[in-house]
Order: C-alpha cells, then structure tokens, then sequence
C-alpha cells in the first residue's frame, strides 16, 4: 500500500492504518528500535509505542515522508526508553559510545538554553551532513542517527573497522571545525 493510502487511513480513524503500517514499516522500526535497544522484547515494545504514537499524531499533522515520521518516533521512543532503563546502572552499549564520539561537536543540554538555539544546531547539522560525500554521508547517518555498531558499518560497505572509525573520527573533526568557523561553538 503506498504512504498516501495509509496515511488517509490514519485521517480516517480506521484501524487498518496500524495493520497497514506494521506490514510496510514494522521491520524498519524494529530494526531502528533493535539498534538502539539490543533486546528484541524491547524493541517490539517500543515498535508498539510508535503505532500508538503515530495514531495520536495523525491527524492533525500529516507527514509528508511516511518512512522518515515512523523512524524519528521509533528513534525518539527507543532513545527514551534506553535513557530510562540506564538511568540506576549507566551501563554500556552503542548509545554510549556514539554520545561521547559526538560530544566534543555537540554542546550538553546545559549550554542551550533555548529550543531556538537546539533548532539551529540541528540545522547546521543537517548542512553539514548533506555537504558530505554520499558514501562519508551514508557512514554518518549509519552511525550516528541509526546507532549501528562501528563492525556492521565496516561489513555493510566492505571496510576495515579503522577506515570507519577514521572516516569518522575526519567527518567528527570537520563538524567541529564548522560550528567554531560558523561561531557556533566557542
């Protein structure tokens, strides 16, 4: 079924915008949830909660890209549920890493304070990634929007684990150097 027919079923209340959801997309938020999370129970949980999400958010809003509306939701749900169930123990996990690679580029929460500052430095983000290579690109968003450990990137696109950590740790450096030169960041 194409986006529009399933999106029309949001907007008509019927249930089968949910059935119609999990058969196109359920494998792709599970697969983003799974990342995240690394437990399958979890994950299908989180899934769920995204179904839910998306009912409670169609109508009114009416996404323009299905796929990428369920992935940000699926992302958002995961990231929360990851956060909460780390909160006692701080534990490991992909997430953790991927938090501190980015942390030198990223100011923490305490620096900005406004949602207006947070909306720029998404967009200077986004900038950035759409200036790179498709490859170097593609190895970003792996990393850092899916959270795929460094090995499945490296196996994926037919490298060693150091050219990814390289590429990434260039494409890390760059961004830096871009939020300093833009006066982003101090």
């Amino acid at each position: 079924m194409e986006d529009d027919s399933i999106v029309d079923l949001y907007w008509a209340r019927s249930e089968n915008a949910i059935v119609e959801t999990s058969k196109k997309y359920g494998n792709y938020c599970h697969s983003i949830a799974y990342g995240i999370l690394g437990n399958v129970e979890d994950a299908e949980e989180s899934v769920n909660d995204t179904y839910l999400d998306a009912w409670n958010s169609i109508p009114p809003h009416r996404p323009s890209i299905l796929s990428t509306f369920l992935g940000k939701i699926t992302r958002r749900i995961s990231i929360d549920k990851w956060r909460g169930r780390t909160a006692e123990k701080r534990g490991g996990g992909e997430i953790v890493l991927v938090l501190e690679e980015l942390s030198d580029c990223i100011p923490s929460s305490h620096c900005v304070e406004h949602e207006a500052e947070a909306a720029e430095l998404a967009q200077r983000i986004n900038d950035f990634v759409l200036s790179l290579s498709p490859m170097d690109r593609r190895v970003f968003i792996c990393r850092y929007w899916y959270l795929d450990p460094i090995s499945d990137i490296a196996k994926r696109f037919g490298f060693s684990q150091s050219k990814v950590k390289m590429m990434l740790h260039r494409q890390r450096k760059n961004l830096l150097k871009r939020l300093k030169r833009e006066e982003f960041l101090e």
